[in-house]
């Protein structure tokens, strides 16, 4: 096995998935038909329901589900060898997280555009909607505020990220206009915008930004609530003013990168470091369940039934585009997440920092950064590995390190800060569809629902020192995500019956997801008993109950469906 080997054959499994298992789902199983008009066109307000193009469209989708996890989760499981980490982004991807987007994007898109937690009403009972609708409340309660203490510490690593991350606003607000309200062409109008792009990244390589503290807090402090405020400003503004236009500029700086990894891949050809597999790296959680529950992005995610579900069904024009988009996307994101392991597995073997100066390579290198499982305790060592590793392979195409670092930077902020937003956007759908339904009306107006979501991420954020209060939950974080992907699934599979549909493809990445979640959580509940964390084993447990409670309701509706179909 190789570098190339595994990043060429890699990219030609995704092309032959999509091209056959992706249109036969979205044909065969779903039977998407261009007839049928979708919610950006009979619920078109240019807010939040708008028709946009396929490939713009997958720029917003594709920058919103990636966010930091396929590069987090895959540099932490690599701690376990190649081979398991490799495996499960290559099928997972494939045959659960693609299907599970796709899923989440039809349902919702047949369903005026709803939320899958809202969707749940129709699809199983109102009683199991707001258990539902409680955990996705929960999730993007935790993603909001660790995403803005997340930024606001990559700020702080790389301060040459801050000009290029800023100033790509009113680029991308240009574009925006000119394109929706001059009818510009996209494709020219983002080309010239990556062209400004890379020049605020040299820019900001060269006069980095550092921030300084004031009134009695932390310059990390200081950049959080800054983030809030514009998270607050980003999230009611209209699709087409930021929202699409960034993430389309994103999606194509995204491409480049992938394009530059891949290029240095075959000039620099590292050789693997890692070992094949390494079943138990001192201090580490078993490999089954949490390889499962630690790389999410790239392989499964709940969260991403919240995007698709949340802002790309209100956006797609014909209903064929969603397999470009649902299932497309997450092929794409699992081709990052190859990226990302050879990155940590071979590209850190060119040379990494040890002790008193002194330069790691080959399999040094690589226990340098995954000797036990304590090294990898803190944002910057679980990135550290990816951006060692990736740099090392650009330099080889002749691109400084300074410089390359820099664009990894703005990299890691642009997709962090796309997932803050999106969040706060989706986090303000749950709150006005829960205020429609119980005829609170003030707080389905969207300032109000988005003044919600943000206050309440920041109050979570602030309620311990450094903004790091979110960090109390986030042990809970990967179970809960996982969860809320194998009940998105359970709800697809709900859908799928009711439309007499053959249900396997679906039913049983359903139930894979939810054992191995269940387990992961049993154990998590367990942990926290021996440690006595009364605050998480209390939510845990509620969690773990939720979950059999809405299992079980939808496995009743799923036998009357049998009984009466």
């Amino acid at each position: 096995m190789n570098s190339i080997a595994i990043v060429a054959l890699t990219f030609i499994f995704y092309v032959l998935a999509y091209n056959f298992y992706g249109k036969f789902l979205g044909k065969k199983l779903f039977g998407l038909n261009n007839d049928n008009i979708t919610p950006a066109n009979y619920l078109r307000d240019d807010i939040d329901y708008i028709p946009a193009k396929k490939e713009v469209l997958f720029g917003h989708h594709f920058t919103s589900i990636a966010g930091l996890g396929p590069i987090v989760g895959p540099t932490i499981a690599v701690i376990w060898g190649v081979v398991p980490a490799l495996v499960w982004v290559i099928l997972g991807s494939i045959f659960m997280g693609a299907i599970h987007d796709l899923g989440s994007v039809v349902v919702s898109m047949r369903n005026k555009g709803y939320s899958i937690g809202e969707i749940t009403t129709r699809l199983v009972n109102r009683r199991t909607r707001l258990l539902f609708l409680f955990i996705i409340f929960f999730e993007l309660w935790m993603v909001i505020a660790v995403f803005a203490l997340i930024i606001a510490i990559l700020f702080t690593m790389y301060p040459g990220s801050v000009v290029p991350v800023w100033l790509q606003i009113p680029i991308s607000m240009v574009v925006g206009y000119f394109v929706y309200k001059k009818n510009g062409n996209i494709y020219i109008a983002s080309v010239i915008a990556i062209i400004l792009m890379y020049f605020t990244i040299f820019l900001g390589t060269y006069y980095p930004v550092k921030m300084p503290g004031f009134w009695g807090l932390s310059g990390q402090e200081v950049w959080m609530i800054i983030l809030f405020v514009y998270c607050f400003v980003a999230s009611v503004l209209p699709v087409w003013v930021l929202l699409q236009p960034r993430d389309f500029i994103n999606a194509l700086q995204l491409i480049l990168i992938l394009v530059l990894l891949a290029l240095a891949v075959f000039v620099a050809h590292p050789k693997i470091v890692a070992p094949v597999i390494r079943l138990h790296p001192k201090g580490a959680p078993p490999i089954f369940p949490f390889l499962f529950i630690i790389i999410a992005c790239g392989a499964i995610s709940g969260f991403h039934s919240l995007v698709a579900s949340g802002t790309t069904s209100k956006q797609i024009a014909k209903e064929s585009d969603a397999v470009f988009i649902g299932y497309g996307g997450m092929l794409a994101e699992g081709f990052l997440a190859t990226l990302v392991i050879v990155a940590c597995i071979a590209g850190i073997g060119l040379g990494t920092g040890g002790e008193h100066g002194i330069v790691l390579t080959g399999r040094d290198a690589y226990m340098h950064h995954y000797l036990s499982w304590s090294v990898l305790q803190g944002l910057g060592a679980k990135l550290s590995a990816f951006v060692t590793g990736a740099v090392n392979m650009i330099e080889k195409l002749g691109i400084p390190k300074n410089l390359s670092a820099t664009i990894l930077g703005v990299f890691l902020v642009s997709f962090a800060n796309t997932t803050l937003d999106t969040a706060a956007r989706i986090q303000r759908y749950v709150i006005s569809e829960l205020a429609l339904d119980y005829k609170i009306k003030p707080l389905a107006n969207k300032y109000t629902a988005t003044f919600l979501a943000v206050a309440t991420a920041a109050l979570l954020a602030f309620s311990n020192k450094g903004g790091k209060g979110a960090l109390i939950l986030w042990p809970l974080f990967g179970s809960v995500n996982q969860l809320l992907a194998g009940l998105a699934l359970l709800i697809i599979t709900v859908y799928l019956k009711k439309q007499k549909a053959s249900i396997y493809y679906v039913a049983i990445p359903m139930v894979f997801m939810v054992v191995m979640t269940g387990f992961a959580m049993f154990y998590n509940i367990l942990d926290f008993f021996r440690k006595h964390n009364i605050l998480l084993l209390l939510i845990g447990i509620a969690v773990f109950v939720l979950e059999i409670w809405m299992v079980i309701e939808a496995m009743v509706v799923l036998r009357k469906k049998e009984i009466t179909g």
